[in-house]
């Protein structure tokens, strides 16, 4: 017995000294937030191609530090089927491209696509003015470092979103219509190559838009987000103008 609590007297004593010479991993006092301001625009479209079938698109470009530096451009596409007024599924592909943030680095490639496949499950609820929204989100994610001859890994995102549109100037959403608009996202990451940020990204969005006619939609907004960096340590809060348009067409109904 004097035996076993010798041995593991040692191995506590051991393990402490180790720490103490900055050997393991060392624990800061407070995790580290580094601030970023950044301007997307986006595009999106939904046009009617079948009685219950739609054609779906999204088309962004993002900048960084400020307007200053490329981010991001990509686009996502599917076919959404409409199962009823209150519930949609839509599935496709999406194609991003990212801009290495030091693009003077040396052995990097400046520029590095990603390759994804992603599902959409859409709940609507409406309510005397409010309409709200509960979006479910799945992607399947081919994507590498900026690293010269990295190779693509898998990973999967989920991602929960809900929104919520109230008129200002009208009771309904009609067109002419000035309306509030808020959302929260939430990003949950995994696969092999995910060790610790299995929390990616949390994504709160307050804005104005505008209905101009039954095709044509804009917003404008304010969104803040607040996600992993580099290690289990370190986060990034974003502040991001967003600017963004939204195109309906009826093409089944037209050709009627």
């Amino acid at each position: 017995m004097k035996i076993k609590s010798t041995l593991i007297l040692v191995l506590i004593l051991g393990s402490s000294f180790a720490y103490s010479q900055g050997v393991g991993l060392v624990v800061p006092e407070r995790k580290s937030i580094s601030p970023m301001t950044e301007v997307w625009f986006g595009t999106y479209t939904k046009y009617r191609i079948k009685e219950r079938l739609f054609y779906y698109g999204e088309y962004h470009l993002r900048r960084r530090n400020g307007f200053s530096d490329m981010g991001q451009i990509y686009m996502r596409v599917g076919l959404s089927y409409l199962v009823s007024k209150y519930f949609e599924v839509t599935a496709g592909i999406v194609n991003p491209y990212y801009w290495a943030p030091n693009q003077e680095a040396p052995n990097i490639d400046k520029i590095v696509p990603q390759f994804r496949g992603w599902q959409q499950f859409l709940f609507v609820m409406s309510f005397e003015r409010l309409k709200l929204y509960h979006q479910v989100r799945t992607e399947q994610r081919f994507r590498r470092e900026f690293v010269q001859g990295s190779e693509f890994e898998l990973t999967h995102r989920f991602r929960y979103k809900i929104m919520m549109y109230y008129p200002l100037t009208k009771p309904q959403l009609d067109p002419e219509t000035l309306f509030l608009s808020f959302y929260e996202e939430i990003f949950i990451q995994a696969g092999k190559s995910i060790i610790y940020d299995h929390f990616e990204d949390n994504r709160i969005y307050l804005g104005l838009g505008y209905i101009i006619d039954e095709n044509w939609q804009l917003q404008t907004g304010f969104q803040w987000t607040f996600r992993h960096l580099n290690s289990p340590f370190e986060y990034q809060s974003r502040s991001i103008f967003r600017l963004s348009a939204y195109h309906n067409i009826d093409i089944f109904g037209n050709r009627r």
